[in-house]
């Protein structure tokens, strides 16, 4: 039965069961408290007359935001850590909820843009293939303690996983028992697997990157290939959301955070705030270039001689957002300008 004062917003806390409404009217005085089941949610805000609806920024937050716009509702997601100041008591479901309502409206908040079924899929492709690169590594490492345990060493690295593979099929059974060969061998089985199925993603994002002109133009970007081209298309969705390229950079976690006060300006490490995978794949882009470049770039040879790799590093990672921003926000191709140092600058 519908709230006899219908809510002007509510602040919809999610979790995996059980959820927490909390409703006010236009003066911020609350008039709907509730506790619904997952399965009642979507009949509850099916009743209710059309209003601003608040929820924190989750993936799951995305489905229901778009169940919820397609009843009527104006949805608006916020990040979890802006909602946190709004909390007044201690930390439970109905505060957070009522935290919830109270910073959705106010006018200076930030939101999160509503993913749709599509974008989330696409993302999927690069959470996978980052979980299964995850587990690859974990396998090795496995395999090369378990070797080390009967005095089988090979050298670090990936590309070596070769040597691990032939000590396990080449050693004698003296050196490394039979028990131990079978399980070592259970491993490099579920290593080649992986390696199939992270083949296979890549060449799904090499054929999408291949087919999209905007995926096309930042792969222009030194430092950037499929993967982290595809990847910042997924992430920065409509480029006017953003404000310029340094706001993109700040929304990706590549400025330093401040704590200043009056005329004293401190400036620390980076923020590491937004999405930490792009910002991986932008910083390890820029890696390379530090690694390839740094004696015939002059530029680069003259910022390695005054800063430490890993500040370079994030700094043509910044740069390397900023410019991916301008490309897509404007409809340009890259240029070089010049020479090719400059096109890296």
């Amino acid at each position: 039965m519908p709230n006899p004062v219908a809510p002007h917003v509510i602040g919809l806390d999610i979790a995996k069961s059980v959820f927490q409404a909390h409703g006010a009217d236009a003066s911020g005085r609350a008039v709907l408290r509730r506790r619904l089941r997952r399965a009642e949610v979507l009949g509850f805000f099916a009743r209710l007359s059309p209003c601003v609806v608040g929820i924190e920024a989750c993936p799951s937050g995305h489905y229901g935001a778009r169940e919820l716009i397609a009843l009527g509702h104006e949805v608006r997601l916020i990040p979890p850590q802006f909602v946190r100041p709004f909390v007044k008591t201690n930390k439970n479901d109905a505060a957070d909820a009522e935290a919830i309502s109270e910073a959705v409206l106010r006018p200076s908040m930030r939101f999160v843009p509503v993913k749709s079924a599509e974008q989330q899929a696409a993302m999927m492709i690069h959470r996978t293939r980052a979980l299964l690169l995850r587990q690859r590594t974990q396998l090795i490492n496995a395999l090369r303690g378990h070797l080390a345990e009967f005095g089988l060493v090979a050298s670090r690295g990936t590309r070596n996983i070769r040597q691990l593979a032939d000590l396990v099929e080449e050693t004698d059974s003296a050196t490394l028992p039979d028990a131990a060969r079978a399980m070592l061998v259970i491993i490099l089985e579920q290593i080649r697997e992986v390696a199939v199925r992270v083949a296979g993603i890549d060449r799904t994002l090499d054929s999408w990157a291949k087919s999209s002109e905007e995926c096309r133009r930042l792969m222009a970007i030194p430092g950037v290939g499929t993967i982290s081209a595809t990847a910042l298309v997924l992430a920065m969705g409509d480029p006017a959301r953003f404000r310029s390229g340094r706001h993109f950079a700040a929304w990706l976690g590549l400025v330093l955070r401040q704590n200043s006060s009056g005329e004293k300006e401190r400036l620390g490490r980076i923020s590491k705030r937004g999405d930490g995978y792009i910002r991986t794949l932008l910083i390890h882009g820029a890696r390379s270039i530090t690694r390839w470049h740094r004696e015939s770039w002059s530029w680069l040879a003259g910022m390695m001689a005054r800063r430490p790799t890993n500040v370079v590093a994030v700094a043509i990672a910044n740069k390397t957002a900023r410019t991916a921003w301008a490309l897509l926000a404007r409809g340009r191709a890259f240029e070089a300008r010049g020479s090719r140092s400059a096109a890296a600058a």
